[in-house]
């Protein structure tokens, strides 16, 4: 990336978009720990995750394109493990993910083997354990992809839900322009690593004279197809490999 600077308000829902290769991956990177800036400086809710990871990783949680849940343990299981990872107190790690389980609508299938779950289940148990350590920042990155349109639109129902409760700040990537325009308050678009365009979307419609945000991202990047992003999972060994350090 190149030059970028933007600053997201505590309890924002903010759309981080751009075609394929266009730096969003990399970005995440930065803010979650898992690359170092070569130049200038992030902030992540008052810490420089590059100075602080360990204590910035307290600070949020993140939800990656590919399913990360371990298919042989339950719903609850899976809870509990990510629960004593990030030192949630005993006290409150029960009541915190019978919470989250009713918020989401899996509490009936706690003590299911997540292999038996749908896809759409598996995204809110991922999203869901995400918010288990009452993070600040919550990452999504392409979190419904894949999904059908009865699951994405309950999927962001609870997310905008939870937003709302406790004031968690979102920072999500996707490629469904409806999806960014209908929950996303503030969107930015990136492309060949520079930031194009901010604001809302009927600012970013206005701006480009356009009718949809999609229209607007196609005249703010071109219709040109784009190489491929950096691979998720190999994202995710990293996150994995930065934790056990």
């Amino acid at each position: 990336v190149r030059d970028i600077s933007f600053e997201v308000p505590r309890g924002e829902i903010f759309a981080f978009l751009g075609p394929n290769g266009a730096g969003k991956t990399t970005t995440i990177r930065m803010l979650t720990t898992l690359l170092e800036p070569t130049a200038g400086t992030v902030h992540l809710n008052g810490l420089n995750p590059a100075e602080h990871p360990q204590e910035a990783r307290k600070h949020f949680g993140i939800v990656f394109q590919d399913a990360s849940l371990d298919q042989d343990l339950t719903a609850w299981e899976n809870m509990e493990y990510h629960a004593v990872l990030y030192h949630v107190p005993r006290g409150v790690r029960r009541e915190r993910i019978e919470m989250l389980l009713k918020l989401f609508e899996l509490w009936e299938r706690r003590n299911d083997l997540v292999k038996k779950f749908s896809g759409g289940m598996r995204r809110r148990l991922e999203i869901a354990r995400g918010l288990l350590h009452t993070p600040k920042i919550l990452f999504l990155d392409e979190p419904t992809l894949g999904l059908d349109p009865q699951s994405r639109n309950q999927m962001w129902n609870q997310v905008k839900r939870m937003n709302e409760a406790e004031q968690v700040t979102v920072f999500l990537t996707t490629h469904y322009m409806e999806e960014a325009e209908r929950v996303a308050q503030r969107i930015a678009v990136i492309d060949h690593g520079q930031i194009v365009a901010i604001g809302s979307s009927e600012e970013l419609k206005a701006r480009t004279g356009t009718k949809t945000l999609e229209e607007a991202f196609l005249a703010l990047t071109g219709t040109s197809i784009r190489d491929e992003a950096a691979d998720p999972m190999a994202m995710m060994r990293n996150f994995a490999r930065m934790w056990r350090r």
